[in-house]
């Protein structure tokens, strides 16, 4: 994977907002669904080559000034990044209950790394989703029943889990409070 495709995501996204456009809107100019766009913008998916110049061109944009804001390859012997850069994100627009803070995405040699806080609030629902990565779930506070696929697991505070990202998957609140999890997604050339 080269060093800039998990930033793809986000750039398309600041673009699509800064161009007051909706999901919707680049999706119908670009010819694809919405879940598709949403995906892409949320680094769940990385869009095919003939795919993201689609939405380039539907941005109205030229593929130079799409490619200037996504992370280059640095030689830095580490990456640091201050709280205030740190964001509040949509990963599922139909999801009610989940608050996603993007805490961290770089992608150093063949492997992408992003990292969330993921808020899940009682009575929170979403329907299954899929992602392409490997994911990593640490329970920092409350409690959730993970459903992976078709089979359930319970985890409390301290509690961690990891399981290929393929897999339909989705929390659900059994806490009458807040749980708090960090979440690590690991993309690979190789997944």
């Amino acid at each position: 994977m080269s060093d800039f495709l998990i930033g793809i995501g986000k750039r398309l996204k600041d673009i699509r907002k800064k161009n007051n456009l909706t999901i919707n809107d680049l999706a119908t100019r670009a010819s694809v669904s919405n879940g598709l766009v949403s995906r892409i913008e949320n680094g769940r998916t990385i869009p095919s080559l003939p795919v993201l110049l689609e939405l380039i061109q539907s941005l109205d944009i030229d593929a130079s000034y799409f490619f200037e804001g996504v992370e280059k390859k640095s030689n830095a012997k580490f990456i640091f990044v201050p709280k205030e850069n740190q964001q509040v994100i949509e990963k599922e627009v139909e999801a009610e209950g989940f608050k996603y803070m993007h805490i961290f995405s770089k992608s150093l040699h063949s492997l992408g790394f992003e990292a969330v806080l993921l808020t899940l609030e009682p009575n929170s629902k979403r329907d299954k989703v899929i992602t392409d990565a490997w994911e990593f779930k640490y329970i920092l506070k409350g409690k959730v029943k993970y459903i992976i696929d078709n089979e359930e697991v319970e985890l409390h505070k301290g509690d961690s889990l990891y399981f290929n990202g393929k897999l339909p998957h989705v929390p659900v609140s059994i806490s009458d409070e807040d749980c708090l999890m960090l979440v690590l997604y690991f993309y690979s050339d190789k997944s």
